[in-house]
């Protein structure tokens, strides 16, 4: 049975080689090379404990804050704001406190096997090294800071993800290079870090060819399709034969999505990060400052500094500024840090108003199916969806219940 994946980011990537593993023989096509685009850049982290919707009004309420300073975690270009405001009704409409408690169980459900869907992917590859044994801090200047992020904590012990508040002096034990200014943080244990997540990409890549799957330069532009999906069109004018596609195309699966009458609320949220190559100090564990709204992760042979999120649309050019910003913030907790022999880096996170992804079969068209909006859980998803998707594709049924990440739920 010919499978097309379209997408050759982690989850793409990760899919292709799933189902190649399950019997199919599979085409992964992408514009770029696999691992090109929001996969090259990311934290590098299996983020477990960040499944919190983005919908919470105590998120939302500071917005209009946010957009009226130019530093702040999230900006909006002001030429894009119309095109927004439909997407931004529904990121609303996801804050009703029922609608919440929903989110937070979907995005747990998934988040509470990522880790150990990834080990275990990790171990077959032999790539059990590439991950670290460190967790994250999340940091606070003091009580009134952890205490703004109550909600966080409270989520946490109500689906039962272990984390462990420490002071001043163990912070300090774990990490030397923090400032004094922090006073208290918690570890996420589980929040675990990729030592290079492009070389990952890479190697499931490698992986997938050597199973016998086939990799493919070219952009989709379109779908020959009657009861069920026959062909994938390329811009370059091939037609290539299908008995299932896969859309996980991130950022981009909207306009696929729409030409194949499913359309689906999917914004870019614009990430930028710095990989700074000569940082002049060494860490063990992740850091994130949630009051500074910046992540900071040892990875690539370097440190790398992001966290901004930045709503203009796929075709806009970057503004770098916004990854100055989170140096800037970095060396408030890290004072030593230079930033020498770095590079600047932005790429777009699939965003859903909902914050939970898509994997789904199309309501529309057989053969069809979608794997798209993980958002800033990429790489944390990425073995989790592969397995999952395997399972629905091949006719199995799923380990999680997939009904909450429908592609008709909006």
């Amino acid at each position: 049975m010919a499978t097309v994946v379209v997408g050759a980011g982690i989850i793409g990537t990760a899919i292709a080689h799933d189902l190649q593993k399950r019997g199919r023989q599979v085409l992964l096509i992408d514009r770029e090379a696999p691992g090109k685009g929001a996969s090259f850049g990311n934290m590098a982290s299996i983020a477990v404990t960040e499944f919190m919707p983005a919908s919470r009004p105590s998120v939302w309420k500071q917005i209009p804050g946010w957009m009226l300073d130019p530093e702040g975690p999230v900006r909006v270009r002001p030429g894009y704001m119309p095109k927004l405001v439909p997407w931004f009704l529904r990121f609303i409409a996801a804050s009703r406190p029922s609608k919440l408690r929903e989110l937070e169980a979907q995005g747990a459900a998934l988040c509470s096997r990522a880790l150990g869907d990834t080990l275990d992917l990790l171990r077959e590859m032999g790539l059990s090294d590439q991950i670290s044994q460190e967790g994250c801090l999340s940091l606070y200047a003091d009580e009134a800071e952890f205490k703004a992020d109550h909600e966080h904590i409270e989520i946490l012990e109500r689906f039962g993800f272990p984390h462990e508040v420490i002071g001043r002096q163990a912070i300090k034990a774990l990490e030397p290079e923090l400032s004094d200014r922090i006073g208290m943080a918690v570890l996420f244990p589980q929040n675990r870090s990729m030592k290079d997540p492009y070389k990952l990409v890479l190697a499931l890549a490698e992986r997938f060819m050597a199973l016998g799957g086939r990799i493919e330069s070219g952009e989709v532009v379109g779908f020959v399709r009657s009861a069920r999906i026959r062909e994938v069109v390329l811009k370059d004018g091939r037609k290539l034969p299908a008995d299932e596609v896969v859309i996980c195309a991130g950022a981009f699966s909207a306009k696929l999505a729409k030409g194949l009458g499913e359309p689906i609320p999917l914004e870019t949220e614009r990430g930028y990060h710095t990989q700074i190559m000569a940082p002049g100090i060494s860490m063990r564990h992740s850091i994130i400052w949630p009051a500074k709204a910046f992540m900071v992760t040892p990875t690539a042979g370097g440190i790398r500094v992001g966290g901004t999120v930045e709503m203009a649309g796929l075709d806009a050019a970057p503004d770098y500024r916004r990854a100055r910003v989170t140096v800037k913030r970095a060396r408030e907790a890290l004072p030593n840090l230079r930033c020498q022999d770095f590079t600047e880096w932005m790429g777009h996170r699939p965003a859903l108003p909902d914050t939970v992804p898509i994997l789904s079969a199309s309501a529309r068209t057989k053969g069809l199916f979608y794997a798209t909006g993980h958002g800033h859980l990429g790489l944390t998803y990425a073995a989790t969806t592969a397995r999952l998707m395997g399972e629905l594709i091949t006719g199995g049924t799923p380990s999680v219940d997939l009904r909450p990440y429908r592609v008709n739920r909006f």
